[in-house]
């Protein structure tokens, strides 16, 4: 039978060729040679087919980071399938939307998910097979991960006609609405090609991340880049500011990435004798404070390359010149620009959305959602929903975002997401959701919520509503009881007035009055 292959499975192939005993993957104290990484990736694959998937449908991968979401990962790609990665923390609504609109045939689940999975895999018909990670099959789960690894060290015999891309789907964070699924068509490497030789990774170093595989920086950076440039890849579990430079330390690793607010986490750590002894020689920065650059790269004896990309669509900038709180110059041939309301470059200096085409065209388009797509693409350039800057050298400068939406370590979150859950309170009548400054250089959740004519309700009782509906990351930690919420004459939430309003005297804020920040102690301790 015939099938086409992945450029993703062709190096794997050609890495385990080339010297199958060398060791690709760390992760805790496990090791995975190149020999290991092409058998478990064809074991997966004809588990997959056993249990049913075929070539070109598409998966749901709901798993933290280990070796099981790379073999699941990997097996799909060997199979000709899509894997559609799902962050672990999506909740309620938000989940149950990713799951039909991606219209996945199967998922793959940890088991500390399972009763979140179970809640929002309803009314879900496309949904016909499921692997759950860590725990047994049974209860509407059809196998364990290890009945996954049972099938033979064998190759697929499956007809592929189109190689699956890396993944069929990642998700936006719907920073304006619901997440919606980028689909990738001839998707081009080059402009992360570019960003991974500004790294200066050589053959054999270590490249280590602990951002979720579930997301495109730890996917296609560090992993599949891992693999590109002959590197070893150590994974980390999760984000912890107090282990970060240890695990560097521990893995030898020469590079890793930091998202926003990391960068002002791990510098509020206590000072250590040893901050600066350590292997670490560039750090990948998307998001890095200007204040805290200068202090970054000093303390702890490392470079920083600022960059900008997305998944939404191939365009990269690149600040390989260490020009404080810029995000750099375009790469590979992308061209950027910043551009007025009609679409007209502005001079430098000017605010104004930030846009980029590739020279292929167009190369991505959201799944189902044709108008969106056109509007995303309109004159040919892709807008990204981004403010920036550009100074007279052409390098340019993030802004902020053009429509409102919330940035808190390291994620984008939405508006839309949290009054969705809020709004569904039985003593609720509308609220809004919006970003009040951190000092952690990013922001805070800050909500607003109208009780219903005749009800009461509590900025405890909704901190406690949303918990376990949203993502933890998105719980607000500010919340305000308020009689109205300022709107346009077309009934729009103002979320400009609401922001210049910031925090109140009636403002009610759980950390002062003595709740935990679970996300930030769980993720970041």
């Amino acid at each position: 039978m015939t099938r086409a292959r992945s450029a993703i499975e062709l190096i794997v192939r050609e890495r385990a060729r080339a010297h199958p005993d060398a060791v690709w993957l760390a992760f805790a104290d496990q090791t995975y040679r190149w020999s290991e990484v092409l058998s478990n990736a064809r074991r997966a694959a004809n588990g997959w087919l056993e249990l049913g998937v075929r070539p070109a449908d598409r998966v749901a991968i709901l798993l933290d980071n280990g070796p099981e979401f790379i073999w699941a990962y990997l097996g799909l790609l060997f199979m000709g399938a899509g894997a559609v990665p799902v962050n672990t923390a999506q909740r309620g609504a938000t989940l149950h939307h990713i799951l039909a609109d991606s219209g996945v045939h199967a998922a793959i689940v940890s088991a500390s998910l399972r009763p979140v999975f179970d809640e929002a895999r309803a009314d879900c018909p496309s949904l016909r097979h499921t692997v759950v990670v860590g725990g047994p099959a049974g209860g509407g789960i059809d196998w364990d991960f290890a009945r996954l690894m049972a099938a033979p060290d064998t190759e697929p015999v499956v007809d592929v006609v189109d190689a699956p891309a890396a993944a069929a789907m990642l998700y936006t964070s719907g920073t304006t609405g619901p997440p919606k699924g980028v689909v990738t068509r001839g998707y081009d490497g080059g402009p992360i090609g570019v960003l991974l030789g500004a790294a200066g990774v050589q053959p054999g170093e270590t490249m280590y991340t602990p951002l979720p595989l579930f997301h495109g920086n730890a996917l296609y950076v560090s992993m599949i880049g891992s693999m590109m440039l002959d590197a070893r890849f150590a994974l980390g579990e999760r984000f912890s500011a107090s282990r970060f430079f240890d695990d560097c330390r521990r893995y030898n690793a020469v590079e890793c990435n930091a998202l926003g607010g990391m960068i002002s986490i791990l510098l509020k750590q206590p000072p250590r004798a040893d901050d600066a002894d350590n292997p670490v020689r560039t750090v990948l920065s998307a998001g890095c404070p200007p204040d805290r650059w200068v202090e970054f790269e000093q303390r702890f004896d490392l470079r920083l390359i600022e960059w900008f990309g997305m998944v939404d669509a191939p365009g990269i900038l690149v600040n390989t010149e260490g020009r404080v709180g810029s995000m750099g110059k375009p790469v590979a041939g992308v061209d950027f620009a910043v551009v007025d309301e009609d679409g007209a470059p502005v001079p430098p200096g000017q605010v104004g959305e930030l846009v980029f085409r590739h020279p292929q065209g167009q190369l991505t388009h959201y799944h189902g959602l044709p108008d969106a797509t056109e509007a995303a693409y309109r004159g040919g350039w892709f807008h990204t929903g981004d403010l920036a800057s550009r100074d007279a050298d052409g390098y340019f400068y993030y802004q902020g975002r053009k429509k409102e939406s919330i940035r808190r370590l390291g994620e984008n979150i939405s508006a839309w997401e949290i009054e969705t859950v809020v709004n569904a309170h039985p003593d609720v009548q509308e609220s809004a959701a919006y970003a009040v400054p951190s000092d952690l250089g990013e922001d805070e959740v800050k909500l607003v919520a109208v009780p219903k004519p005749g009800g009461h309700v509590t900025p405890e009782q909704l901190v406690a509503y949303c918990e376990g509906k949203v993502a933890r990351y998105a719980v607000p930690r500010y919340v305000e009881i308020v009689s109205e919420i300022p709107k346009t004459g077309t009934q729009r939430v103002r979320y400009g007035v609401l922001k210049e309003r910031g925090l109140t005297p009636g403002t009610w804020d759980r950390l002062a009055a003595g709740g935990e920040d679970g996300d930030r102690k769980d993720r970041h301790a």
